[in-house]
């Protein structure tokens, strides 16, 4: 099944980059900017978190929470953090569960080799646990304006 704008956000039991527990009940009453990446550290990833961090007050003052996922590990996500300032926490889902659950875990094919990854998307929760937006064709340089647009 494919989410799509109106249906309810499918509910996560998952740790971020520190071990603690993160859920999308956390969010209630907030909207949610639930981001999907392949792995941390590299170039269209950089620059995806990249713009959020730069825009994060922006997202705030309009009311929106900002977490990343991808199937990397506490570790990975940690480093990531650091190395780049990340306002955000990270999911590290390495069991892929909230990659299953919203549908990103995806067959990709580079060069000819097919191989299982996350598609780069974004969904734009609302306070209700809505889904309201899925930015699929994701801009990494230019990601908060497609979000805030």
């Amino acid at each position: 099944m494919t989410l799509q704008p109106g249906d309810p956000a499918p509910d996560f039991h998952a740790k971020d980059h520190d071990g603690n527990a993160i859920s999308l009940s956390d969010f209630k009453g907030k909207k949610l900017v639930l981001y999907f990446y392949p792995k941390d550290d590299t170039p269209g990833c950089t620059a995806q978190a990249c713009d959020l961090r730069d825009n994060y007050q922006q997202m705030l003052s309009q009311g929106y929470a900002t977490v990343g996922v991808s199937v990397d590990d506490e570790k990975s996500h940690r480093k990531f953090i650091e190395k780049y300032e990340l306002p955000f926490p990270l999911i590290a889902d390495t069991d892929h569960a909230v990659v299953d659950a919203y549908g990103v875990w995806v067959e990709k094919n580079m060069y000819g080799r097919k191989y299982m990854g996350t598609a780069r998307t974004t969904f734009v929760i609302d306070g209700e646990g809505k889904v309201e937006d899925i930015i699929s064709k994701v801009k990494t340089k230019a990601h908060t304006e497609q979000i805030l647009n």
